[in-house]
């Protein structure tokens, strides 16, 4: 281990790292239900599994609790992602924004029944509406989401607004920034594959990696950067940015994880790692692993 990780193995171990869903492995060695998925993420090594609502919350509540009760028995940390269509582009006196509260109730009640801390959710479109309106607006509708949440006792769920693949989402990294200031209960989620993407190719060296990291701490603290929530996978992008996951056997995609990795280990990081490669996140999530241990 070199000089800059020598210190930083402690760290590594604390940190929790795991796939989004369930990979193709896990349904070729036979599994086909969820409950399953904590105990074979748990033999892999791993210790994280990001329960996906992308299409919908549609859980049962004995199935959750049946998950979380694994999930907790196996040391696996349970995150989960709010459904894709959650949009907070738009005034509170939207229609579309009153099926948002519902959408983000539904989630947080779920996010409850399988023990999970935090709710990764996409902040919304900027394609039809000038960007700082839309993140006003965005803005106003977490701050009464908050207290919506709080009210019903769902407030100890953290808030993940994602950082977005493509150039007319709203989420690049400075309006993530933006968002996690409304409250220090929203965690950033920092996707490297969808910031690599929207900037056409952005993450190339330690130095590009290391100027996300500074923004995060810069804007939020060290401590909430630390703690912060990540998706990792190589993306495929074109003009506009993201197009596709792939694999990390996808070298000809990036980013590279190593730098990220390096960096996690010199700032003494410990985030909740997540896995969003085509099909074998669980796979890649255990390379990310052994990178971070070996240093």
């Amino acid at each position: 281990m070199n000089e800059s990780t020598s210190g930083a193995t402690t760290t590594a171990h604390n940190i929790r790292i795991g796939p989004a869903g369930n990979s193709e492995s896990f349904y070729a060695a036979g599994f086909k239900k969820s409950v399953q998925a904590p105990a074979w993420i748990a033999g892999l090594g791993l210790n994280a599994f990001e329960y996906q609502f992308g299409h919908g919350v549609s859980i049962g509540e004995a199935t959750a609790h049946e998950i979380g009760e694994e999930a907790r028995a196996h040391g696996v940390e349970m995150s989960v992602h709010a459904p894709y269509f959650i949009n907070l582009s738009m005034p509170l006196d939207d229609e579309r924004a009153e099926k948002n509260f519902r959408y983000f109730e539904q989630t947080a009640t779920a996010a409850q029944w399988l023990g999970a801390k935090r709710a990764v959710f996409h902040p919304g479109s900027a394609s039809k509406i000038d960007r700082g309106v839309a993140l006003g607006y965005a803005s106003d509708f977490l701050r009464h989401l908050l207290a919506f949440l709080d009210e019903r006792g769902l407030g100890d769920v953290a808030l993940c607004p994602e950082t977005m693949g493509k150039q007319n989402q709203l989420g690049d990294l400075d309006e993530v920034i933006a968002l996690c200031r409304i409250d220090e209960r929203i965690v950033p989620a920092i996707d490297f594959g969808h910031l690599h993407a929207r900037g056409l190719g952005a993450l190339k060296e330690k130095a590009d990696f290391a100027a996300v990291l500074d923004a995060l701490e810069t804007g939020l603290g060290h401590e909430r950067a630390k703690a912060m929530h990540v998706h990792f996978s190589r993306i495929e992008f074109i003009k506009s940015g993201e197009k596709k996951h792939w694999t990390f056997a996808d070298t000809q995609h990036g980013p590279d994880f190593d730098p990220l990795a390096e960096l996690i280990l010199e700032r003494g990081y410990a985030p909740h790692i997540i896995c969003e490669s085509a099909g074998t996140q669980a796979e890649d999530a255990l390379t990310m692993k052994r990178m971070l241990l070996e240093g």
